[in-house]
């Protein structure tokens, strides 16, 4: 008899329409590998629906919280479901930027500096010299995301707005010139590394995911060193933070500097995107893993303490 797959998708956060479209591709694909899916729109009652399914493998499409903080992780492992992705301890700890740094350095994987912050106090001062960026300290795809530029004469005062949703706590770095730079891993193995072109102002969350808001380079037009280097960072990173199954870090490299100093990993994304523009599926394809594959890859892969 085939597994029983729950795709869980949607929930309440920023990135919801995106994690729906992620999750309707991914079930498509599940049921043309043969599998018997439930698609669920993931709510608050989303335990008491989960006991209703009974599935045999949750396949964790969410973005943001619940699905990304391990939240949802914590509820599958009291449920006893065997699911997708990163674990407990390892999505708790990715989502949240300032201590992921932390954990990421200590490893050896660069990281660019600057300072945790209340989002008042971002916005009452220029905390660090322009140009630099203002970012949630617990949020995905470029949202609530300022770059504030050496012209700017004021931090942005929407940071003070009431009706602000991404948090009080905001990181402020200095911004790395140069390119965007992407790398997947898939279990134990680093996929390629693609440089993103965003064709808006940066890549936000507009250029992710409209239809040519972003051209994806692959493979990255860099040096073979910095490709490479790209590569063991990445599997670096997914390793320190203790990630499972599908990873995706992204990188900012100042082509200025000699070698590998302008490099810097700016966040792991341990739920990345699966929407037909999204970066994981066209590495995974470009190391000749087609997106069915793909999802059945991580169906398959799913378990319990991750």
């Amino acid at each position: 008899m085939s597994k029983h797959v729950a795709v869980l998708m949607g929930g309440w956060s920023a990135e919801r329409e995106i994690s729906l479209r992620s999750g309707q591709a991914c079930a498509d694909a599940a049921e043309r590998g043969g599998y018997r899916v439930s698609r669920l729109d993931v709510t608050r009652e989303v335990a008491a629906r989960l006991r209703e399914l009974n599935p045999d493998v949750a396949l964790n499409v969410l973005h943001g919280r619940p699905g990304e903080d391990g939240t949802l992780q914590g509820l599958l492992e009291i449920l006893g479901i065997p699911y997708s992705h990163s674990g407990v301890l390892a999505s708790a700890l990715a989502m949240q930027k300032d201590i992921a740094k932390t954990v990421l350095k200590a490893a050896g994987v660069p990281v660019p500096g600057g300072v945790v912050a209340t989002r008042v106090e971002a916005a009452s001062r220029h905390l660090l010299p322009p140009p630099y960026v203002i970012k949630p300290v617990a949020e995905g795809s470029s949202v609530g995301v300022f770059i504030v530029r050496a012209d700017h004469k004021h931090p942005p005062q929407e940071l003070t707005r009431a009706d602000w949703s991404f948090g009080d706590r905001v990181l402020v770095e200095p911004y790395i010139p140069g390119k965007e730079l992407t790398c997947a891993v898939m279990g134990d193995k680093a996929l390629g590394v693609i440089e993103i072109v965003p064709t808006v102002k940066f890549y936000d969350y507009e250029a992710k995911y409209a239809p040519g808001g972003s051209k994806h380079l692959l493979p990255a037009p860099i040096s073979k060193e910095i490709y490479e280097e790209c590569r063991r960072l990445s599997l670096a990173a997914h390793r320190a933070l203790g990630c499972r199954g599908v990873s995706r870090t992204d990188f900012r490299y100042d082509d200025s500097l000699s070698g590998a100093k302008g490099l810097a990993c700016l966040e792991v994304n341990t739920q990345p995107g699966m929407t037909e523009v999204s970066l994981v599926p066209e590495l995974a394809q470009h190391a000749g893993i087609g997106f069915e594959d793909l999802v059945r890859w991580m169906i398959e892969d799913a378990s319990l303490d991750r």
